[in-house]
């Protein structure tokens, strides 16, 4: 039998999956709900950019200090770091989890093949489905969050589960307040991303759940 946290990895997984097929099938048909939404969402982040002449520039801003290619310059050297260390599950689980979740943004893009919104604000390569930011920031923040929650206390975890919270819906609604991405194609990328990190998880945990069916605590690392 499946362990408590392997059957709840499992169900979310399975949610994470039906949401992105979902959001796909949506815009396809499409769901009349689906567009209302795409279109008020779009419509208000194109008002309000009127209105104000810093909204591009701030959101641009934050989606660029944030986006999935600064998480992959951080991942290089912390997936560097932890060979030299030989710390192989993390090492490779980053590997996996963010610097993979490239190519397989490139990959959905292609076989979702959506026109990007006519009123984008700022440059935008690829098709719209998913949103690529969406994906990446989803996938680095829960990976990275994998990783350093053994070497982090237990407040401190909240405060960082918090800004992580944060930085992934701020990426996410940027994307669409800069007119770049439908509403759809951010919570079909945040489901994406998730889902990518509970298929590569398994290279980071096995051992622990292996110890913890044992009745054993698992230590961080405790396989070098």
């Amino acid at each position: 039998m499946f362990p408590p946290r392997a059957k709840w990895a499992v169900a979310s997984a399975a949610l994470a999956a039906a949401v992105y097929v979902a959001l796909w099938i949506g815009w396809t048909s499409p769901w009349n709900w689906i567009v209302d939404v795409d279109t008020s969402t779009l419509a208000t982040g194109y008002r309000l950019a009127a209105e104000h002449p810093a909204w591009v520039g701030t959101w641009d801003a934050i989606c660029t200090l944030f986006s999935p290619f600064v998480f992959r310059v951080v991942a290089v050297g912390v997936i560097v770091h932890a060979f030299i260390r030989k710390n192989w599950r993390p090492a490779v689980f980053l590997l996996l989890a963010v610097e993979l979740s490239g190519p397989l943004t490139v990959l959905a893009k292609w076989v979702g093949d959506r026109p990007r919104p006519d009123t984008a604000m700022v440059a935008a390569s690829s098709t719209s489905f998913p949103s690529g930011h969406a994906v990446g920031v989803m996938a680095s923040v829960l990976a990275f969050a994998v990783v350093l929650a053994p070497y982090v206390r237990a407040d401190l975890r909240r405060v960082l589960a918090v800004a992580g919270v944060l930085v992934v819906v701020a990426v996410g609604v940027g994307r669409v307040a800069l007119n770049v991405h439908h509403a759809s194609d951010v919570v079909a990328g945040w489901a994406l991303g998730y889902l990518w990190v509970l298929v590569c998880l398994p290279v980071i945990r096995p051992l622990e759940r292996t110890r913890s069916e044992a009745g054993t605590p698992a230590v961080p690392d405790s396989e070098r």
